[in-house]
């Protein structure tokens, strides 16, 4: 595995692998790999001739400095766990690279930016799209990685590059889960045991509103109601939102009729957590509601 930290120097080295026609599959990271980064990092590498990683903690993407400075960090740790996936290329730049002196310059993608994740944490998704559009411009993958379980990050970003023309193919990858059904996260590590069995009621709000809307339940108010007080039963979950909503736009539907997806978030002790789940009429029932 090769490690660079000058965009220059990574710039050339891929130049060369494209001179030879080799396909590039990329995948951003903060750093602190689980399980579900390696799983992207597998298809990226089934997919394309070279696979890249880039680990940067941005700082722009972070609404409280207390979460960037305790977001954890072990590079060496990191590219190990990639290189046994067969990750070739590691870019790992500093800050002074990534924003040098007098960088000025944002990029925003108004609308899906600025609703639930966006309102709960202001500045977020445009701290997001400066840096990935950085990277796919730095880069210049044939396609690129990113999970479902930051499904409004994934929205933002395909908007990004259409909007931009930026010829990079998106690629959405499912949700990577432990046992009990709690979507793997970095931030997972810092729960306690309390909050960690309390988290996993998230997914399991999410089935059962997928098996109410399987006994014909259509109406997506209703359902997104069921959602937010099995999520508030939960003593320990301070609710943030539980909505059901276009796929695309991500705006609320009336019903469920054409499979949106369910967004809920909430915070245990100081952990924000997030997931999702498509919502799936039932085929063949009398609608109710």
């Amino acid at each position: 595995m090769d490690t660079y930290e000058r965009i220059a120097d990574l710039r050339h080295a891929l130049n060369k692998e494209r001179g030879l026609g080799k396909t590039i599959g990329f995948m951003p990271t903060l750093g602190a790999l689980h399980e579900g980064h390696l799983s992207l990092l597998r298809r990226a590498r089934e997919e394309n001739d070279l696979v890249v990683m880039s680990v940067f903690v941005n700082p722009t993407q972070f609404n409280q400095i207390e979460d960037y400075e305790k977001y954890p960090r072990d590079l060496e740790r990191d590219k190990k766990l990639a290189a046994g996936v067969g990750t070739q290329i590691v870019f790992a730049p500093s800050m002074e690279e990534m924003y040098p002196e007098g960088f000025d310059t944002v990029v925003a993608v108004r609308g899906l930016s600025d609703i639930l994740e966006g309102a709960s944490r202001p500045g977020h998704f445009q701290g997001v799209a400066t840096v990935v559009a950085k990277l796919l411009n730095i880069v210049q993958p044939t396609r690129a990685y990113f999970a479902e379980k930051d499904y409004q990050q994934l929205q933002v970003i395909r908007r990004l590059t259409l909007d931009l023309d930026i010829p990079t193919e998106i690629v959405p990858c499912a949700t990577v889960r432990e046992p009990d059904g709690l979507a793997l996260s970095s931030r997972n590590v810092r729960l306690t045991p309390e909050e960690r069995r309390a988290a996993t009621v998230l997914s399991r709000a999410l089935k059962y509103v997928q098996d109410i809307a399987d006994t014909g339940v259509h109406d997506a108010f209703v359902l997104a109601g069921w959602l937010a007080r099995t999520i508030e039963v939960e003593p320990l979950a301070k609710l943030d939102y539980a909505v059901i909503v276009d796929r695309e736009t991500l705006q609320e539907v009336e019903r469920i009729d054409n499979s949106p997806i369910a967004l809920v978030a909430a915070t245990f002790g100081k952990v924000r957590l997030i997931d999702n789940r498509i919502i799936t009429p039932a085929p063949g029932l009398e609608r109710r509601g």
